[in-house]
């Protein structure tokens, strides 16, 4: 989870008309929501789906279309009475909100099976997370390349950093380094950090940092999964 706050500060830019929301506070329920938006009205788009409702969408998400209309009011809302949304315009709003039409650039540390896993997927270059380069200590892998990215030797990552603008920097070490990692990144500059080592990290304020843990869910469906016939 983004341990920094409960609330996110954002200006909101509205489409052609350019109305915007300044400093409006965004719980951090409503963002992580978003993503969720995002992915089903892709999927619209890809069936080819130009409008929908409230009450179809919610139908699709598994939320109530309440909780759609006032997740959606809070950035202005989108939706007309007696027409619904207009799907294309609220993906290319939500991409707007999610940051989607920036770039980023990201690097990697720990070139583990996690870290190829992560290299490899294409789809994060797509959505304008550019990934600069890997670091790790291991010697078999340093110098070789993961879809034309380099890995570096961690003790150049200073360098590195200084030479190209990093916005991101994506943990997959081990728990017992990562800590130290996330140290060098923010002293370095790096100003968001997605950290998957099993550890809650520790940043500066002004840094913005996204624990991931994978067992959590594994666990959550253990859970279901043993109490489904109770």
């Amino acid at each position: 989870m983004i341990e920094n706050y409960n609330k996110i500060e954002i200006k909101i830019i509205m489409g052609d008309d350019c109305m915007a929301k300044n400093h409006k506070d965004i719980s951090m329920a409503v963002i992580r929501r978003l993503p969720k938006y995002h992915r089903y009205l892709k999927e619209l788009l890809d069936r080819e789906v130009y409008r929908i409702s409230s009450k179809e969408l919610s139908l699709m998400m598994g939320f109530t279309a309440s909780q759609i209309r006032q997740d959606l009011n809070n950035f202005g809302g989108f939706g007309q009475q007696g027409y619904g949304y207009n799907v294309e315009e609220l993906y290319k709003e939500i991409q707007k909100i999610l940051g989607l039409t920036t770039n980023y650039n990201t690097v990697i540390i720990g070139s583990g099976n996690l870290g190829q896993a992560i290299a490899n997927y294409t789809n994060f270059q797509r959505f304008g997370f550019k990934l600069m380069a890997l670091f790790d200590t291991n010697p078999k892998l340093i110098g070789m390349k993961i879809r034309d990215v380099p890995i570096f030797d961690i003790d150049e990552l200073q360098e590195f950093i200084d030479e190209n603008k990093i916005d991101i920097g994506i943990i997959c070490t081990p728990k017992e380094f990562a800590q130290d990692i996330a140290n060098k990144l923010t002293k370095a500059g790096v100003s968001a950090i997605w950290n998957f080592a099993p550890i809650d990290l520790k940043v500066p304020e002004d840094v913005i940092i996204e624990n991931v843990h994978l067992s959590d869910s594994l666990f959550i469906l253990s859970y279901l999964l043993s109490n489904q016939e109770e």
